[in-house]
């Protein structure tokens, strides 16, 4: 009977503990949206991606011309050179491949100048929902714009604007 009554004391513990925690919720993707630096540099990424895509889309249309060009003189060839100018074309596309996921595959140039560029903005958001989340003793702060899924949440907890105040950005509502 002692030890029944030693657990129901704990459990009633550990119950009111849980319900005293405090948490919010904030949406990245809206803070980030409301940021100047964030949205400058957006447009300075989507810049620099055209240019390489620009890049890439001349090339291929070299390659497209080789292609035709092939087409059109191949029954007035030799085999060898039409297996030069097949070795030239499989070289063209084979640059072109590389070149695109240089630029743009997992871990290429765009991916890097990306996380370069956006890391210092993330340090300053995470810095600022770090002295809100101290400030106001929150023992969770919760992401709805990606990760978790949030089925309902009161627009009370949303604190995107408090973080948004925090780094000094004017709230528009």
């Amino acid at each position: 009977m002692n030890r029944f009554l030693t657990l129901i004391m704990v459990l009633s513990l550990l119950s009111i503990r849980v319900s005293a925690q405090r948490y919010a919720i904030i949406d990245t993707k809206y803070i980030l949206s409301n940021m100047p630096e964030y949205k400058a540099l957006d447009k300075r990424m989507q810049n620099i991606s055209e240019s390489w895509q620009k890049d890439i889309d001349a090339k291929q249309a070299v390659l497209d011309r080789m292609y035709k060009d092939y087409d059109a003189e191949q029954y007035m060839l030799t085999d060898e050179l039409k297996k030069s100018r097949q070795l030239e074309i499989t070289n063209k596309e084979k640059e072109i491949r590389e070149l695109q996921k240089k630029r743009f595959g997992y871990q290429g140039d765009l991916f890097k100048e990306r996380e370069n560029l956006v890391k210092p903005i993330q340090d300053k958001v995470y810095n600022a929902i770090s002295k809100l989340a101290v400030a106001r003793s929150y023992d969770f702060i919760l992401d709805k714009s990606e990760g978790i899924t949030v089925i309902f949440a009161d627009p009370k907890l949303d604190k995107s604007d408090d973080v948004l105040r925090e780094l000094g950005i004017k709230v528009t509502n």
